[in-house]
């Protein structure tokens, strides 16, 4: 009886498929245009420092609004921010599909951030709300899996389209896979809006918390090439402290939906599961730009084949991330958190005391024990984070945890770029900050064991 209870009727399955094409449609959105820039390049005569920010300036509009589109789903309507994200996702890709120079191309591209950003938050928390409460944990397990397979095809696809179309279809084939979640989700997914919704917007805590983020990002994107001790860095530093004591102190006197709640930010237990992915997203973040690279400049791989050495960790990333949605309701947050931060550990771990070896045969037990971490953290820290708020701050909480890892991993690309930097070899460099990443792990653990909530859910 009880799983005949538990089970997804035909409209609940048919909803989470509309949601698993706007999730795949994300996810590939992230590293589709990786392959495609040197065809950009190309075709506008720019240089690629310029052409980077197709993909740079469509994170860092999606990072610094996330919180915001999250806040407003919740407030508004997941469905209803659903469809306005979705409609300016579709229009600026079909602009950035049409741009006839480069600056309409990152202009549409950075504006496709805003669309992803109300769009992200919306998306996560309808899937919770579809899926049965004590089912939460498969809801974490169905986005991160889709997520995993369309990242790993993202690539794939976009050299596809860019070989043999053009990169322009990178922009032109959002369009059909938009617009048939958005008519499926019309038709199955039931409108969430608040009765005596109160439109008021807390515009003071957006400009604030914009401010800050926006900073910050931009800091650690530049401190790589221009240095800590840069007075640009410097000065972007001190406008994002600037910014998020603004923020504070905004947020404390606003009497009517606050962007952040009290409750969610005086909440201990949240606070916790962010700190963790703060400390666990700048392991994924480095594995993505150093092993490729170890691959190519010590090993000889090609691009290509550089792109297919990282498959033991997607694949396993994906497997895991299905069996952990499952494993939640049985061993909660805590445990699964705990030994993802392990696995991850020790994969770092693994993959710094074999870089002088030269074999790829080598590497292929600290991927795999990367992939079973990743595998477990990601679906767990969203499920995590979701569950210990209400269910009316949903989308909010699944926002803040992921700017919490576009924090943490642009913090990871800035401290172990620079490491790399000051040893004398790519070997060397790469080694000391595998081992760097893997005491954030080993203090990720402790934080776990210390402070998560075990609670399972059923």
């Amino acid at each position: 009886m009880a799983v005949a209870k538990d089970a997804l009727s035909r409209k609940q399955v048919v909803a989470l498929t509309a949601l698993t094409f706007a999730i795949f449609l994300i996810a590939n959105d992230f590293t589709a245009f990786s392959v495609a820039i040197p065809a950009m390049q190309k075709h506008f005569h720019t240089d690629i420092s310029t052409m980077q920010w197709v993909i740079n300036g469509y994170a860092l509009v999606f990072g610094v609004l996330i919180v915001t589109g999250g806040r407003l789903a919740d407030m508004f309507g997941r469905r209803r921010l659903f469809f306005i994200g979705t409609s300016i996702f579709i229009f600026f890709s079909l602009l950035g599909g049409f741009a006839v120079n480069n600056w309409m191309l990152l202009g549409s591209r950075a504006l496709m951030g805003v669309g992803g950003a109300l769009m992200w938050p919306a998306i996560l928390g309808m899937t919770y709300q579809i899926m049965p409460e004590n089912r939460a944990g498969q809801a974490g397990g169905l986005i991160m899996t889709v997520c995993g397979f369309a990242n790993s095809v993202g690539p794939l696809l976009g050299g596809f389209l860019t070989d043999f179309l053009s990169w322009r279809w990178i922009f032109f084939i959002n369009f059909p896979i938009a617009l048939l979640a958005m008519l499926i989700s019309w038709r199955v997914i039931d409108d969430d809006s608040p009765e005596n919704a109160d439109d008021q917007v807390d515009y003071v805590g957006i400009i604030f918390l914009s401010i800050c983020l926006l900073a910050l990002l931009l800091a650690l994107d530049l401190v790589v090439e221009m240095g800590l001790g840069s007075s640009l860095i410097v000065g972007l530093l001190i406008i994002s402290v600037l910014g998020f004591c603004l923020f504070a102190w905004a947020e404390a006197h606003t009497e009517r939906n606050p962007l952040i709640p009290a409750d969610v930010a005086t909440n201990w237990h949240f606070l916790t599961v962010g700190f963790v992915t703060l400390l666990l997203s700048v392991i994924f973040v480095s594995m993505l730009l150093y092993v490729p690279q170890f691959l190519i400049k010590e090993l000889m791989f090609s691009a290509v084949w550089s792109g297919a050495g990282l498959l033991p960790v997607m694949i396993t990333y994906g497997i895991v991330s299905y069996i952990a949605g499952r494993l939640y309701a049985l061993l909660g947050a805590k445990v699964i958190l705990s030994a993802a931060a392990i696995f991850l550990g020790g994969g770092m771990f693994l993959l710094s005391s074999l870089l002088e070896h030269t074999h790829y045969i080598h590497l292929v037990p600290g991927l795999i024990s990367l992939g079973i971490g990743l595998g477990l953290f990601f679906p767990t820290i969203t499920t995590a984070a979701v569950t210990t708020v209400g269910p009316d701050r949903a989308s909010l909480a699944a926002a803040l945890v992921f700017m919490f890892q576009i924090i943490g991993g642009a913090i990871g690309l800035a401290m172990n770029t620079t490491i790399v930097a000051l040893a004398s070899s790519l070997s060397a460099g790469i080694d000391r900050a595998f081992i760097v990443n893997g005491y954030l792990a080993l203090l990720a653990l402790l934080v776990c064991i210390l402070f998560v909530r075990g609670a399972r859910i059923g």
